[in-house]
């Protein structure tokens, strides 16, 4: 009996010298944890991405070095919450450094954006206003332009030239119209129908002496205009009315001439150019500037 009580103690000491070794070994490496903490407090900044020192490595390994065959869970876990733990604050603040980038990005590409919309609208007020500009330059020049027209045919009002000329001749004693009389007055008032700023100068030529010659020139000469305001609707006051008797034409020798003779003159000035002008279709600038 007190053999066995012998042989079991020795193996009883040596099963109990492990813990009490892990034991030792766990409060040293606790209280150098804490003096290595407080001297890192006070000796080093808090310059790190959670805001906490560092973790300190133990100066000492414990009684059984950095590997302990025999160590507990209890004593791995006290050994492995601060790692786990800095490891949750490690992902917790990137997650929160990733929501943050990206609320960065949407904000800057939100402002880029309005940035670029704001630039396309100002490129189209641009755009906008150098057509203005343009359609206002052109109206000016053509409000120039008309004001020198107008200018030009108010200088010109009482310049007419003569643009077309008939002759009509009569038989002696003859003051009725032929069929080739009437048709070339026809000709000539065909090509002043809706036109203005033109005159008509009839002059009467008559053969004999005194007033019968000057009283036979102005009977032929009224036909003509008797027709020609009857027949196509000219106005009397466009047409001019002499009665020449037998007095020789100008540039041309003087003789006697038997019958008659009526010469009709079409004359024009700038008025018909100035009504063209006036009713030109409208351009497009005009159009636009028109009030709605």
């Amino acid at each position: 009996m007190n053999t066995r009580i012998l042989a079991t103690l020795p193996l009883a000491a040596v099963l109990a010298f492990p813990a009490f070794a892990q034991t030792s070994s766990a409060q040293d490496q606790t209280s150098q944890a804490q003096t290595s903490q407080t001297q890192a407090t006070t000796t080093q900044s808090t310059d790190t991405a959670t805001g906490k020192q560092p973790l300190q490595a133990p100066a000492r390994e414990g009684f059984w070095g950095r590997v302990n065959p025999f160590a507990r869970k209890t004593y791995v876990k006290r050994q492995t919450d601060p790692i786990r733990d800095r490891v949750n604050e490690l992902d917790d603040l990137t997650a929160a450094n990733g929501k943050a980038i990206k609320d960065t990005d949407s904000r800057a590409q939100a402002g880029i954006k309005l940035a670029s919309d704001k630039a396309d609208a100002a490129d189209q007020h641009a755009v906008d206003a150098g057509n203005k500009a343009t359609m206002a330059q052109t109206t000016a020049q053509q409000a120039t332009t008309r004001i020198q027209t107008v200018e030009t045919v108010v200088s010109n009002i009482d310049q007419y030239k003569a643009s077309n000329q008939t002759e009509i001749r009569f038989k002696p004693g003859q003051t009725m119209l032929s069929k080739n009389a009437k048709d070339a007055l026809d000709e000539m008032a065909n090509t002043v129908k809706g036109q203005r700023g033109y005159i008509i100068e009839v002059e009467g030529f008559s053969s004999g002496k005194g007033q019968i010659a000057i009283q036979n020139s102005q009977k032929m000469a009224e036909s003509v205009v008797r027709y020609m305001v009857l027949n196509h609707e000219i106005p009397v006051y466009r047409i001019y009315l002499v009665g020449m008797g037998n007095a020789p034409v100008e540039g041309a020798d003087a003789k006697h001439i038997s019958g008659g003779r009526v010469e009709i003159s079409l004359l024009k000035n700038d008025l018909e150019q100035l009504s063209s002008n006036s009713s030109a279709p409208v351009t497009t600038a005009d159009q636009q500037q028109q009030p709605k």
